[in-house]
């Protein structure tokens, strides 16, 4: 027998407007508040952080990245991808909102295959990041959130941008975007060069990555490796961040010491030694080490 039949139950209307929500049409805002400001000054404040980088060798482009994605004290997914691909030649790293981010490499994508299909070729780099620079700075303070590196590989070779969703645009060789990035800075301006060999350059996109997620709250889970080639994008490896952490330890411990017993003398041939030193002394001379004065030069 049905619940209502019983203690007749009736279920509540489904199709009617929620108590809870506002009225369809629009949030309400109190009379002579502009929506913007309003949802800018009353909004929830979610603290949101990451660890992306990517730098340019001569082997390519490195893109690594954790996959923790927070909102504020709460791990909302351990495992997420953060390093998104555009085409076989372009990806790009995501610092920011989750949502704008995925959003606008959408429109990347589709924008960028529109202009390949009238162009007959791929653009290149700099233009996908002008492209995108333009397209996001039309959303100037409106509460919109992006920041990613932009990995490629064109005509001209390895290139690397990073465009910021108020319209910046730059150029350059290394870039690490996120609450983690200064942990990152600090290890990749150690090591990097330009001329490292493809290992090294995973090796350092690795250490960097793992030691932001041990001092970075905010950053964690697991440590994405891309590499851009001239044959296109790679998955390079997903490693554990703590996992690589404790090995880098290892591998920075130091040596154990050598036997104490080698490193320093006994006391007793120590002694021995300062009686040989004695015994060789006549009665009226003076070591250079000896303040006492000889027996002949005492006066009375």
């Amino acid at each position: 027998m049905a619940l209502q039949d019983v203690c007749k139950w009736q279920s509540p209307d489904t199709q009617g407007p929620s108590p809870h929500l506002p009225r369809a049409g629009g949030w309400a805002v109190p009379r002579g508040c502009d929506p913007q400001t309003f949802l800018q000054i009353h909004g929830p404040r979610l603290a949101h952080g990451t660890t992306t980088l990517a730098f340019r060798f001569r082997h390519g482009v490195i893109a690594a990245a954790d996959t923790r994605s927070s909102c504020g004290s709460y791990v909302a997914c351990p495992a997420s991808c953060k390093v998104i691909p555009v085409h076989q030649h372009l990806l790009g790293t995501t610092s920011g909102t989750s949502a704008d981010c995925a959003t606008w490499y959408r429109v990347l994508q589709r924008e960028l295959r529109l202009r390949e299909l009238r162009e007959g070729q791929l653009p290149s780099v700099a233009s996908a990041a002008k492209l995108l620079s333009a397209m996001m700075s039309r959303y100037r303070g409106l509460d919109l959130c992006v920041a990613t590196a932009l990995c490629g590989w064109d005509r001209s070779g390895p290139m690397l941008f990073y465009v910021y969703s108020d319209g910046t645009r730059l150029q350059g060789d290394i870039f690490s975007v996120g609450s983690g990035s200064p942990y990152a800075y600090g290890v990749l301006d150690r090591g990097y060069r330009y001329d490292m060999s493809t290992q090294e350059a995973y090796a350092l996109a690795r250490c960097a990555v793992a030691h932001a997620t041990h001092r970075d709250a905010y950053s964690g889970g697991s440590v994405d490796l891309f590499h851009v080639r001239e044959s296109g994008w790679e998955h390079v490896s997903r490693s554990d961040a703590c996992v690589l952490y404790m090995e880098l330890q290892k591998l920075l411990e130091p040596e154990p010491e050598e036997d104490a017993s080698h490193a320093h003398p006994e006391p007793a041939t120590a002694h021995r030694a300062a009686e040989d030193r004695e015994l060789s002394v006549g009665p009226g001379e003076m070591t250079p080490g000896d303040s006492r004065m000889p027996a002949g030069t005492e006066t009375v």
